[in-house]
């Protein structure tokens, strides 16, 4: 099936697609819930090796998140790709805060498609920091004419604060 945000007050139907990368459930939870309000597709991100929580103790620096939030130049596979990308006007693209910024798996997304054209909408989920850097740090890992929309937080899914978001960027 494929769905549509229509913008209020507005004749032009654009195709979304909610991209997400959770390592805990939580941000995919967000990003269900978006793409549930806005109608659109819902994609998610996975690794082709799974995050445990000894991968994900911040606390270790020598655990698996810590090793690739420390080497600019780590970009975890992906096991899944986006069918018909080119068929989305708008991404919305939803992750954890890791370390102050976007998880390098992240850019390993965006850096796999061409995003001519299109409009990316990042939003985050953080247990301890808002959008930080992340928002616009990202931004080197795509070229071409994309108009990039200013990152949100939504930690849970929270109809008003996604229909607000939403709102502020489509």
């Amino acid at each position: 099936m494929i769905r549509y945000w229509k913008r209020r007050g507005s004749n032009i139907a654009k195709k979304t697609l909610v991209a997400v990368f959770s390592a805990s459930g939580v941000t995919k939870r967000v990003g269900k819930e978006i793409a549930r309000i806005s109608g659109g597709d819902f994609f998610e991100i996975i690794p082709r090796e799974i995050y445990t929580s000894d991968d994900l103790n911040w606390s270790n620096k020598n655990s698996r998140s810590s090793l690739e939030m420390n080497d600019p130049s780590a970009r975890p596979e992906i096991v899944n790709a986006v069918q018909d990308m080119e068929s989305y006007d708008t991404v919305i693209i939803g992750f954890p805060i890791w370390w102050g910024v976007a998880p390098r798996i992240i850019e390993t997304f965006l850096e796999s498609y061409d995003f001519s054209g299109k409009t990316i909408v990042p939003f985050c989920t953080s247990g301890g920091s808002g959008v930080g850097r992340s928002d616009t740090a990202l931004h080197k890992n795509v070229s071409g004419d994309v108009k990039w929309k200013k990152g949100v937080q939504i930690n849970r899914p929270n109809e008003r604060a996604i229909q607000k978001m939403l709102d502020a960027a489509l």
